[in-house]
């Protein structure tokens, strides 16, 4: 008797898996046959696995370019069971972004984000939401000197301290990434808080530390499957981790704010988050019953801002300086230019424009860093005719910056360090159309102006008063610009030598 409900058992099991693979496969043959002619074109999808057997989830960006080679500047790839439109080359991205702007201008979320954001804050929020909070972010960032006189002074304040920092290490190898961020993370403090951290406050190595391991666990190959497969919630550690991690640092931001709530004065706001709690207070007087000034958004906003202008301006920084250790001839004609055009005292940012060499240099570090190679993704906000194609509303759309900073029928050398894609043959400096790591349109970087004076003032200023180089031992072609894993393109794990140089 118990030889026939075992039996009866595996048969009820072995029926209901035939059953479900059955499902899958009709799922997958209607979807496959109900694609438009119109749909961009793109490798055939598996049931439930979609392309990933086409896709390298360390280097995803690699793997779209090859795709985009043999499909086109338009076309679909799926991500497990979620279908993505992706867009490649400087013409088809700008078009997108920058001529169809309203029309590609919505943020996909995925689920990781979505986790912590819940839909608020600046960068991981549509509509509404996203507007307000967007309007207002630059709004007052601008009112305490983002790409003004005011930021510049807490810029070129900052500096001297990062220098100092520097000759502590007497010359002798260090990792260049940490005092980079202190510096970067206290510029973006003045402007939000209106105060800065001592390079030896634990909270802000802290802060960094967690930071940066957020952004390489969040472009993890777990966490993208996890994005793709929800479900997989609870087997993915990685999750975990960034969930525990963004916890606390929530929690850290909010005492921050709730003991500048104690000593706010409303004539002489500090910072952002000043002039944010005044909003607040207003809407609360007032009885705004669906403000969108609330703590949910002040917290998110407060870290989307940090997140957005520390890691990118460190990582580009710290790409800078690798490069100029490589290049010493390039780092040799930058310091040349400082030296003829400067001296010995502090550049400004009016220096910009007689600094031409430098300039092309900074612009040249950027484009090879090509920190976000596939951009955050964004969705459609209606049903689009593009190129020829349809694109459903809420689409996925996948822009790969990288195709655009590496066109080949934009740059000259795309793939190799060369300052001169930004001279022309008078040594002038000339902009380029092609040239986007802000990302553009209405979903481009709000603190770009902000991210173009540190840039030229950080990087200059470290030229001016250091050499760069490879640690002893260790040759200029040894040095690695093979990227690290994660969420953006950083150096793997270095060592430089700053060694101070006689003015």
């Amino acid at each position: 008797m118990a030889l026939v409900e075992t039996l009866l058992i595996n048969v009820f099991i072995t029926g209901a898996l035939l059953a479900v693979v059955l499902l899958i496969l009709v799922v997958y043959l209607f979807a496959i046959s109900s694609n438009s002619p119109e749909d961009p074109p793109g490798p055939k999808p598996l049931p439930l696995l979609g392309n990933l057997h086409l896709l390298d989830l360390r280097q995803p960006h690699v793997s779209l370019c090859k795709l985009s080679k043999q499909y086109g500047p338009v076309f679909t790839v799926h991500f497990g069971p979620k279908k993505a439109v992706v867009l490649a080359g400087y013409k088809t991205v700008k078009q997108a972004l920058v001529t169809l702007s309203e029309e590609f201008g919505d943020r996909d979320i995925t689920p990781i984000f979505h986790d912590f954001n819940k839909g608020y804050g600046i960068i991981f929020s549509n509509g509404e939401n996203w507007r307000e909070m967007r309007r207002f972010a630059l709004s007052n960032l601008r009112d305490f000197g983002m790409g003004k006189r005011g930021s510049e002074e807490k810029i070129i304040k900052e500096i001297q301290y990062l220098k100092e920092r520097l000759e502590k290490f007497e010359g002798k190898p260090f990792e260049t990434t940490l005092p980079v961020a202190m510096a970067v993370s206290n510029i973006i403090c003045a402007i939000v808080y209106g105060s800065r951290f001592e390079y030896s406050n634990p909270q802000l190595r802290e802060m960094i530390q967690k930071g940066y391991k957020v952004m390489k666990m969040a472009g993890s190959v777990s966490v993208q499957l996890y994005n793709m497969y929800p479900w997989l919630r609870p087997f993915v550690i990685n999750h975990k981790r960034i969930v525990n991690s963004l916890r606390a640092n929530f929690g850290k931001r909010e005492e921050h704010i709730k003991s500048l709530k104690k000593t706010l004065n409303h004539q002489d706001p500090r910072g952002f988050v000043d002039s944010f709690l005044i909003r607040q207070e207003k809407a609360e007087e007032s009885g705004e019953t669906k403000t969108l000034f609330h703590t949910n958004n002040l917290i998110n906003s407060v870290v989307n801002l940090f997140s957005a202008g520390t890691d990118t301006m460190t990582t580009t920084i710290t790409w800078a300086l690798l490069l100029m250790a490589k290049y010493s001839e390039t780092q040799a004609k930058v310091q040349e230019e400082i030296n003829r055009v400067i001296g010995g005292r502090q550049p400004v940012a009016e220096d910009r424009k007689n600094l031409p060499y430098t300039d092309a240099v900074i612009h040249e570090a950027q484009r090879m860093a090509n920190i976000f190679p596939t951009n955050l993704p964004h969705k459609t906000t209606c049903d689009i005719h593009f190129n020829g194609y349809f694109i459903k509303k809420g689409t996925t759309v996948v822009t790969l910056l990288t195709t655009v900073l590496r066109d080949e029928n934009e740059w000259e050398t795309p793939n190799s360090f060369n300052p001169g894609h930004f001279l022309n043959k008078h040594g002038q400096f000339v902009k380029k159309d092609a040239f986007m790591p802000f990302s553009a349109g209405r979903r481009s970087c709000l603190g770009e102006s902000l991210a173009r004076m540190e840039l030229f003032l950080i990087i200059t200023s470290l030229l001016q008063h250091f050499c760069f180089m490879p640690p002893p031992g260790v040759s200029e072609d040894d040095l690695d610009l093979t990227p690290a894993v994660g969420l953006s393109l950083t150096p793997t794990p270095h060592k430089l030598c700053a060694v101070k140089r006689l003015l």
